[in-house]
């Protein structure tokens, strides 16, 4: 078979190559009464770990960088403006099911942000059913387990390691 103009052969992303789907999370932080705080929302209605308290996500649409989609994100779902320049890195994870289906290998990028404009008010009543100000050292159970990975390395101060993989 001829290669495919963009220098890839037809068939090579078929089969045994990994297909990740990406997504974009934004760890909004703020100085609390005696502890960090984050921003966190209860999700309903989504069909993945509803009942569950996450942080602000969503999926990286197509001819999107992931540093837009965070900014989207936030907006769509808090209601608060992020400039990409608030956006710090965090973590990345790369999430998988061992001999699972192609649409389960998964990286989720982890932003930090500290400065937005607006206050974040629940905007998508029908992906959540609270939001909310929680100390990093007492969040609500359950959070989503990959999520909470992340957080409760910022509530012990310690590294969060550049990249992880889910399992180890």
């Amino acid at each position: 078979m001829p290669p495919h103009p963009d220098g890839y052969a037809p068939d090579d992303h078929l089969g045994e190559r990994t297909l990740l789907v990406a997504a974009a999370y934004v760890v909004l932080r703020r100085v609390g009464e005696g502890d960090d705080e984050v921003l966190l929302q209860r999700r309903a209605g989504t069909g993945y770990m509803d009942g569950s308290w996450s942080v602000l996500a969503g999926h990286v649409d197509p001819s999107e960088s992931v540093h837009e989609a965070a900014v989207r994100e936030a907006a769509e779902e808090a209601g608060v403006v992020v400039p990409t320049d608030a956006l710090r890195p965090l973590t990345a994870i790369h999430r998988f099911e061992r001999g699972g289906p192609q649409v389960e290998q998964r990286v989720d990028v982890f932003f930090e942000v500290t400065q937005w404009g607006g206050e974040p008010t629940l905007r998508e009543a029908d992906r959540a059913s609270a939001m909310g100000w929680f100390p990093l050292h007492d969040l609500p159970d359950p959070v989503v387990p990959h999520e909470r990975v992340v957080l409760d390395l910022l509530a012990a101060g310690a590294p969060v390691p550049a990249v992880m993989s889910l399992p180890r």
